[in-house]
């Protein structure tokens, strides 16, 4: 049985990052301690270089090579923190780097990965595909394997978040963090138990992806018949071997979020935080928002990266606003004749909702003789506002059917 990485094994990867990685913030949240009655802080690792945690172990599990090993170069698989995070740190240790991601990676993390020098190739539609890829290459040229989260370096150079955690905030109850392979809340659940046991330590998967719930029910690593997310970078099929054995024995809960509790964390870190943060980063923060789980404060959500594809910020914008009521997708179904649609819009106007799109439409087969449909984007000002607007529009005469229900 592979024994569990130690606080000296964390220690002394910190030891190896120094000046290598800088000690990200922890900033206060307001809106987070005002919805949970006490003080509630952010771990900012999307601050951090290459935008994510990752690059604390890569960094620590490239530098620790031979120089034969060096010499052949190493090859990895991401979906991008991890890319980035190994093309930094090879270039750091004067190595040569081959990333496999996924064929739908963010074209921003493939060309932040370029950027760093690593050669990067496109391989399978998800990180395990990806990882398959990598294996055979690095059977084929030699090359280094760095796991992006199943190797004893790897976790040891994450725990050293939760040292500078326990130093930033000795007081801390609760850590919680998001969860995919398992490499960080390995880590940090290594550090938080050796020196504050008392620390509940709680991890997030996004619904679509989250293998850890099945594989801790069954007593083993559990593969993912299929799985899907906007949190590309926790969208894993498998825990791994070693981290499924640290998650097992350190860890406190593994809990899950939907798409919409993840958008609406975005949406409230852009909007209150002030945080540009990835899906993946902010499911934490969903957690707390949703309350899925319950938690002591002091509490401290580790945002485990930021390197977000602007298109999937703006999607993702988009469904935080109608999962928090602000966005409106409507139908609304009226007589076909002149200045119906001109009164149907004023009477939005006068309930102070704003009009973002319209499209008109006659051609619809299920729609009467005379009718028209008329599909609307309003934007509202809340989940009540938005009640308000549909009942005076029904009042008025109009059908009104929810873009879903259409």
């Amino acid at each position: 049985m592979t024994e569990l990485v130690g606080l000296d094994d964390v220690r002394a990867a910190r030891e190896l990052l120094a000046g290598v990685t800088r000690t990200t913030p922890l900033e206060p949240s307001r809106p987070l301690s005002a919805a949970l009655g006490g003080p509630t802080w952010l771990k900012c690792e999307n601050v951090q270089r290459a935008g994510s945690y990752k690059v604390r172990g890569a960094y620590v599990r490239i530098s620790r090579l031979s120089a034969a090993e060096r010499e052949r170069g190493v090859v990895a698989a991401s979906a991008g923190n991890h890319a980035q995070g190994v093309a930094l740190a090879a270039g750091l240790v004067g190595t040569h780097a081959t990333v496999f991601m996924p064929v739908n990676a963010p074209l921003p993390k493939v060309a932040a990965t370029k950027g760093y020098g690593a050669q990067v190739e496109l391989a399978g539609n998800t990180v395990d595909e990806s990882l398959v890829a990598a294996h055979t290459y690095a059977e084929r040229t030699g090359a280094v394997l760095i796991h992006p989260f199943d190797h004893p370096d790897v976790i040891a150079g994450q725990g050293t978040v939760a040292l500078e955690i326990l130093e930033q905030c000795p007081d801390v109850k609760t850590i919680i963090t998001g969860v995919g392979g398992g490499g960080l809340i390995s880590g940090l659940a290594v550090a938080a138990r050796a020196l504050r046991p008392d620390v509940r330590i709680i991890g997030v998967q996004a619904a679509g992806a989250a293998a850890f719930p099945p594989s801790l029910v069954a007593g083993e690593p559990v593969r993912l018949p299929a799985f899907a997310t906007i949190a590309d970078g926790i969208a894993v099929g498998r825990p791994g071997d070693i981290t499924f054995k640290h998650v097992r024995e350190l860890v406190d809960e593994i809990v899950t979020v939907s798409e919409e509790d993840i958008s609406r964390a975005l949406l409230m870190m852009l909007e209150r935080g002030k945080q540009v943060v990835e899906p993946a980063g902010a499911v934490g923060v969903a957690a707390l928002l949703a309350g899925v789980v319950e938690v002591e404060t002091p509490v401290v959500a580790v945002l485990s990266g930021g390197n977000i594809d602007p298109l999937l910020m703006l999607r993702v914008i988009e469904h935080g606003l109608a999962a928090a009521g602000r966005y409106l997708r409507v139908t609304v179904r009226c007589s076909d004749r002149p200045g119906q649609l001109a009164s149907l819009l004023s009477q939005i106007a006068e309930h102070r909702a704003n009009v973002v799109d319209v499209e008109h439409q006659r051609a619809n087969p299920h729609l009467g003789l005379g009718e028209v449909e008329v599909a609307l984007s309003v934007e509202t000002r809340g989940v009540e506002h938005s009640d308000t607007l549909i009942s005076a529009l029904r009042a008025s005469g109009y059908q009104v059917v929810f873009a879903a229900e259409a």
